[in-house]
């Protein structure tokens, strides 16, 4: 799997410690949304690949370590699916791809959940 952190998801972040956005990716802004697109996201990536239908799912923030952010979201297939991408948004539309990440394909069917952890570590 290929993890990207995007050049527009440094740049919000950047905004948040300087204070000129007040868009956090806490509870209650960051979402995590899945893709069925082919593809493999790079540095520049500002979407996902072929956006599913559902509904992008809130996370549950936590800080496992002092330099390390994880958001946690469960995503519900409504209909027969193959995902092959996630991320993580600071919106529940559009908004910015902070971290993506490919995979090879998980078929689904309606109903199938996946659990997505994304992890965040300032090094």
């Amino acid at each position: 799997m290929a993890t990207i952190y995007t050049q527009a998801g440094e740049e919000a972040v950047v905004d948040l410690i300087d204070g000129t956005s007040a868009v956090h990716l806490d509870a209650a802004t960051a979402k995590i949304g899945w893709g069925t697109g082919a593809g493999t996201h790079a540095k520049s990536s500002t979407t996902l690949f072929t956006e599913a239908s559902e509904a992008r799912v809130a996370a549950a923030v936590s800080q496992p370590a002092a330099d390390k952010n994880q958001w946690v979201g469960t995503l519900t297939a409504d209909a027969a699916k193959t995902i092959t991408n996630a991320g993580l948004f600071n919106a529940a539309t559009v908004g910015t791809l902070v971290v993506a990440g490919d995979f090879t394909g998980v078929a689904l069917a309606a109903g199938d959940k996946i659990e997505f952890t994304i992890s965040l570590e300032q090094s």
